[in-house]
């Protein structure tokens, strides 16, 4: 995890600038001593970008990374330690001394040395670095910044010729792609069709095919190929264009005489341009390049391949061809060409494990063509066996082999989100991605920084990460109305096979998928998945580690229920416990002992259905931020003392209760998402939830007691809600009025399987910040509010699902706002409903 010292170094300093240390700081007369470090910290980390980059092929370097990120995890250990001094002492002064409930933080018996202690520590750990640093110079390293960033080396420049004969699959891609070069389109002269897709798919190979198709050929009076594939210099890539154009470029030219006769060359003709394998496209330099090719004659087309759906998106005037993996009979079609001779014996036994392999490659060509190439003129079956049952990952591949070619994207990722992207590792292949899920579980490991912004909370940045990871083809839609009642329009994602092999291999020392099988643990690892958590093999190499922050158990349901004794294990040995993933587990009770995870910051119990009850101690858990209860069908209720809980933001709940006391939820005060799931029990909600005037995400769902009606002398108290989603709840007859305070906040409103339901508020149409409206499986809902609906200026849709007597009412209003409107995917005004 060399490429994260950058990443730490920044974590540190601004944990550092926190309001929280500089109270500390001062109370403990600190303030020379964290302001040395801070000057230490920031003199190594301006060197530290060009460090991880050049650490590669420097052996030495690498080392040096290496030590200098351990002290870095001690200095971040170090003010772990002292916030959960801060919030210890937060709780006291909020709720009174709590006796042996909190107990100590530190080992000292007396506070007035714990200052002394604290400053003796960080002038050690400061010491340290400038003994690691003192060795910097030997490297002569440049100072480099996160947005300054230079561009790595990528792949060789390409070329527009590709041996037909060679080719497997992809015709029905390139027909119709062909088909979109050869339409015309009256209103632009120029259109741009992007086709994207991640690394090693072939969206070079079907661009090649493309512009060397014969009806294509006749079809354009001139056609160009650029391989665009560093900065998207412009100057660079008309000069590039020009000399495709015409072959002649006069190096001395000046970029006015070049933009001059580029637009000479194109004028009043039909011409094809391929930009091939365009990574970074900033919108003012595309709209640059693209303002310099408008003269082209109507019917000229643009094709540009790319990684990025950002890419994709910024440049395309018709949609995007999303390449998709090779057909399985394609593939080992493919995989035989590549592993036999012309004329060699395919050994039919060779043949059915080749079969095998290339499931593995799902449909990835250069996968295909990477492990094909591997078993060329090896006949021993073993040999092949070997491919098959290897991880891809652990393979060794040449530099245009697939996961090398991947690698590039990984790194062209910034700092903060090669972090994220490694922790996803932890999770199985297949593993369905929620958004939230993996914010929470980013948040909890310290990788997404807080804003000086008010505005954008944790969660907001954290969706911005995921994203951009998503944009850059890291993840996919695995499906978009994967349950429509109860989670509405949101999707889930996934990552590709290859690129959850690409995880493995950059976080191969930091994070593991352990068993009883593993042989070989890296003494630095960090975070661990372990899959068959009741052996014994497994708890006996978990003696060997020290620094374990993060611990998932995967449960296989047909052995014998986990065992208390790991997790036991686990808090005891491993201090500096962040994450805690003991979900669908088998766990009656948690052991005692999960009171002393002091850094404990995210717990999923999510799905354990055995467990009745939640031990008194997790309410020492004063650095929990997210708490994970949902399908927790036997849970009987929450502990009482929940206000220690103080950092608390994610909180998903199901119980046993009729109703939740008041001071259990009403007190968590810093929560940003509730979840009150699968309540079969639950009549009415506690009257403190209006009191969370920070939460901006509530989900009550599948509670078939609940009784929900609008009160005529509610208090309306400003809320921040801007998600609210109320499903599977067949007993209420109205929206809460208290819902009133978010009327300035909400943009998210989903009602589903709600069967009393008749009519929205009035007051729904004060919502003026409301973008989207889900209405899903209500039969007996006839109207929106009559008036005001015009009022909803950020309203972007209203859908509306299986909602009969609604749809029908619907039909016959005339006003502008109901063009915002669809029934089942289809606008209410077109022909099927008039």
């Amino acid at each position: 995890m060399v490429d994260f010292a950058f990443s730490l170094a920044q974590n540190v300093l601004e944990k550092l600038a926190s309001s929280a240390f500089e109270e500390i700081s001062l109370a403990w007369d600190l303030k020379k001593e964290i302001e040395k470090l801070q000057v230490t910290m920031s003199t190594i980390k301006a060197v530290l970008l060009d460090a991880e980059e050049r650490q590669t092929n420097d052996a030495t370097l690498r080392i040096w990374l290496t030590n200098l990120k351990d002290v870095f995890l001690s200095a971040r250990d170090l003010l772990d330690e002292i916030e959960c001094e801060v919030l210890s002492r937060r709780v006291v002064k909020a709720h009174g001394s709590v006796g042996r409930k909190l107990g100590r933080y530190f080992s000292s018996s007396s506070p007035l040395v714990l200052p002394f202690i604290i400053g003796h520590e960080i002038k050690k750990i400061r010491e340290r670095i400038d003994e690691i640093a003192s060795e910097k110079d030997k490297f002569n390293l440049n100072v480099r910044h996160e947005e300054k960033k230079k561009m790595h080396d990528r792949r060789e420049a390409t070329y527009s010729y590709v041996c037909a004969s060679e080719v497997i699959g992809r015709e029905v891609e390139k027909q119709k792609i062909v088909d979109l070069l050869i339409q015309s389109d009256d209103k632009r002269n120029v259109d741009v069709i992007p086709i994207c897709g991640i690394g090693g798919l072939g969206k070079t190979t079907l661009a090649k095919m493309v512009f060397n198709d014969g009806k294509v050929k006749s079809h354009f009076d001139l056609k160009m190929w650029v391989h665009a594939s560093k900065d998207f210099n412009v100057p660079q890539l008309i000069k590039e264009i020009f000399d495709s154009a015409t072959g002649k470029v006069n190096e001395n030219s000046t970029l006015e005489r070049l933009q001059t006769e580029l637009r000479g060359a194109l004028s009043g003709k039909k011409f094809l341009l391929i930009l091939d394998d365009v990574w970074n496209a900033i919108p003012d330099k595309w709209f640059e390049l693209r303002d310099l090719l408008k003269d082209g004659s109507k019917g000229s087309k643009i094709i540009v391949t790319t990684r990025g759906n950002n890419i994709a998106s910024l440049v395309e005037t018709v949609p995007t061809v999303h390449l998709t993996g090779l057909s399985e009979e394609d593939s080992l079609s493919l995989f035989l060409k590549w592993a036999f001779k012309e004329g060699q014996n395919k050994q039919e036994k060779l043949v059915e494990i080749g079969g095998e392999i290339v499931k593995r490659c799902k449909g990835v060509p250069l996968a295909v063509r990477t492990l094909g190439s591997l078993l060329c003129l090896k006949d021993d079956e073993r040999a092949w066996i070997d491919v098959r049952d290897s991880e891809m990952w652990k393979l060794k591949q040449n530099e245009d082999h697939i996961l090398p070619v991947l690698r590039l994207s990984y790194n062209e990722l910034p700092s903060y989100l090669k972090q994220c992207f490694l922790y996803c590792s932890l999770f199985p292949k297949g593993y369905k991605f929620h958004i939230s899920d993996v914010i929470q579980f980013w948040i909890a490991l310290g990788v997404v920084p807080q804003s000086h912004d008010e505005n954008r909370s944790l969660e907001y940045i954290g969706e911005q990460y995921f994203m951009e990871l998503r944009s850059r083809s890291f993840f996919q839609v695995e499906e978009r109305y994967y349950d429509i009642v109860k989670h509405g329009l949101n999707n889930t994602f996934i990552m590709h096979d290859l690129i959850h092999d690409l995880s493995l291999s950059v976080a191969e020392s930091e994070c593991l998928i352990v068993n009883s099988q593993t042989k070989d643990i890296p003494k630095r690892v960090g975070h661990l998945s372990i899959t068959d958590g009741g052996d014994d093999k497994v708890l006996t190499f978990l003696n060997s580690l020290d620094n374990v922050r993060t611990i998932r158990l995967e449960v296989n349901h047909k052995k014998e229920p986990s065992r208390a004794c790991l997790v036991d294990k686990c808090i005891r040995r491993f201090k500096y416990l962040q994450i805690l993933d003991l979900s669908n587990s088998f766990f009656e009770m948690l052991p005692r002992s999960i009171g002393r995870a002091k850094h404990l910051r995210y717990l999923d119990l999510s799905g354990n259905k055995k467990m009745s009850k939640l031990p008194d101690s997790i309410c020492k858990l004063q650095s929990l931020q997210t708490l994970k209860l949902e399908g927790c069908s036997h849970l009987e209720g929450l502990p009482r003392d929940m206000k220690y809980l103080i950092s608390l933001r994610f909180l998903s709940i199901t119980t046993k209760e009729t109703h939740i006391p008041e001071d259990r939820i009403a007190c968590l005060t810093t929560l940003r998402t509730l979840i009150i799931s699968g309540c079969g029990n639950l009549v009415t909600l506690p009257d403190g939830l209006r009191c969370l005037t920070g939460l901006e995400d509530l989900r009550i769902i599948n509670c078939g007691e609940l009784v929900l009606n609008e009160a005529d002398d509610v208090e309306i108290k400003r809320l921040s809600l801007q998600t609210l989603r109320l499903a599977l709840l067949p007993k209420m007859g109205a929206l809460p009025g208290w819902l009133q305070g978010c009327a300035d906040t909400l943009r998210y409103l989903h009602i589903a399987g709600c069967l009393e339901l008749r009519k929205l508020p009035e007051w729904l149409t004060k919502m003026t910040s409301i973008q989207k409206i889900l209405i899903c499986d209500c039969e007996h809902l006839e109207s929106l509010p009559e008036e005001g609906m015009h009022r909803l200026t950020s309203l972007q849709e209203i859908r509306i699902v299986y909602c009969w007597k609604l749809e029908k009412n619907l039909k016959s209003i005339k006003e502008d706002w109901v063009e915002k409107v669809y029934i089942d995917d289809e606008l209410i005004w077109m022909s099927k409903f008039v």
